[in-house]
């Protein structure tokens, strides 16, 4: 008998046994399992390569399950910071104690700290802010980004960087090995030389698929950024394909930048392998405090939890007379399209505002097929025109603010590492709500005739992007 002739029939019984055991392994994620099943079903061979290196494997569901557990034995002692939580909530609202509640019992660092609070609306006004920052570290800078361009910005902060550390400074870097495959070696080999550390967040099997999307600084424990603002020139707007950047980024000094820092040295000792979470030195007591409260919340695919997603979740259930939303890919599970269409049912103002251009076709055309639901339950949809939009917020009833690395998708709420600040002020979400005003100035409304005029071929993407989107 030929080899050949059963080599088809072999192909069938082994991506048989394949598919059974991914619905053993993905049981507890049913729209995955049947992307990933379609997949299977139509492309075998290729399909069983790309579940091996963008699928949760037994080998990565281990890793994470270590870092979980890691990370549990190194939180610190939460009873002092519930009783904390307990006094400081009394000044709040129902609506904002919920909330406030939900996030800490979710993630236990998330307690609600005083600070001052700056929102940037561009590249160019937050990374003056946080070049001037870094010049004037003392201490420590400790940066963690998705996305670190080998460009000009890119290598003006990694000389940055570089120089600090040569100065004495501890300077550690965590970089998603995906996100900067395009960050220049010589200039890690640089910042190494001067007496920085630089590591990649996670091995390369786990990076392919489950990025640190995370984009968070502190210096010397007293300033903290985090928002949607990667390291590069298209960031300032320089990029000829997207044009001008719309994003959403923040700067804090007060006690939350203890949060940012708990996360940091957390992905720091699972990258190097060096655990600092004891040492007293890189939480100093803080120079300055302002008044808005804020809690710092983390998620990704090594939590129990949906952190980030269950906020999100609580805020559109609790709201009450508007939502707000800005993201640049709009691909909602089940549970959040389902949120969203029950507020805008039952009279809230849900507004909805993506990008009119795609960095990817796929996500472009899935963030267009969930838009026809969101229409037809009332909600209102935009497509911001005046470049790329990537800002990251949602706001409800101009009393809480959410502003993060977390998009409105199915990638950020289960397969990256996210992290998002709450803020409970209403003047800071009143500020929110006036720039979203004025990016509606730049924006064109999907109307209903618009959107079911849309080509044939558009409808065809939509389709099949919305098949695959539990693994875009």
């Amino acid at each position: 008998m030929n080899f050949l002739s059963f080599l088809p029939t072999g192909i069938i019984i082994l991506n048989i046994i394949f598919i059974i055991l991914l619905i053993f392994f993905e049981r507890k994620d049913p729209t995955a399992t049947w992307a990933w099943l379609l997949i299977l079903t139509l492309i075998p061979v290729l399909g069983f390569i790309l579940y091996l290196f963008l699928g949760l494997t037994p080998k990565k569901r281990k890793l994470f399950q270590r870092k979980q557990e890691e990370d549990e034995l190194k939180k610190y002692d939460g009873k002092l910071i519930a009783a904390e939580l307990k006094e400081r909530i009394k000044d709040f609202d129902h609506l904002e104690q919920s909330i406030i509640r939900l996030a800490f019992e979710n993630d236990l660092p998330a307690g609600l700290g005083y600070n001052q609070l700056d929102i940037y609306t561009s590249g160019r006004e937050k990374f003056a802010d946080l070049f001037e920052d870094i010049k004037n570290a003392e201490k420590f800078i400790h940066a963690n980004y998705y996305i670190i361009n080998d460009d000009q910005l890119g290598d003006q902060f990694m000389q940055l960087l570089t120089k600090k550390a040569a100065e004495g400074v501890e300077v550690r870097l965590l970089y998603d090995r995906m996100g900067c495959r395009n960050l220049s070696r010589y200039a890690i080999f640089k910042l190494e030389d001067a007496g920085g550390k630089a590591v990649p967040f996670a091995p390369f099997v786990l990076d392919m698929n489950y990025r640190n999307h995370r984009k968070n600084v502190v210096i010397d424990g007293q300033i903290g950024y985090l928002g949607g603002i990667n390291i590069g020139d298209e960031y300032l707007g320089e990029s000829r394909r997207f044009g001008d950047w719309r994003d959403t980024h923040l700067r804090l000094k007060g006690e939350s930048v203890d949060s940012l820092q708990y996360r940091f040295l957390l992905d720091w000792s699972f990258a190097s392998g060096n655990d600092l979470m004891r040492k007293q030195k890189y939480f100093p007591e803080k120079k300055s405090r302002g008044d808005v409260a804020v809690q710092i919340v983390s998620s990704g695919p090594d939590s129990k939890e949906a952190e980030v997603k269950s906020l999100f979740l609580k805020m559109i259930y609790e709201a009450e007379k508007t939502i707000y939303i800005q993201t640049p890919y709009f691909i909602p599970d089940q549970s959040m399209l389902e949120a969203l269409k029950l507020a805008a049912r039952s009279g809230v103002e849900v507004k909805i505002m993506i990008p009119d251009r795609g960095d990817h076709p796929f996500v472009y055309a899935a963030n267009n097929s969930f838009v026809g639901e969101l229409l037809d339950a009332g909600a209102r949809c935009y497509r911001y025109k005046k470049g790329f939009l990537h800002s990251k917020t949602l706001c409800i009833d101009s009393r809480v603010l959410s502003i993060g690395t977390t998009n409105m998708d199915v990638r950020s709420f289960k397969l990256n590492f996210e992290i998002n600040a709450f803020i409970y002020d209403r003047e800071r979400a009143r500020y929110h709500n006036q720039i979203f005003a004025e990016d509606l100035e730049n924006s064109e409304e999907i109307t209903r005739e618009i959107f079911e005029n849309r080509g044939w071929t558009m409808k065809l993407r939509e389709s099949v992007s919305r098949l695959l989107s539990p693994i875009l």
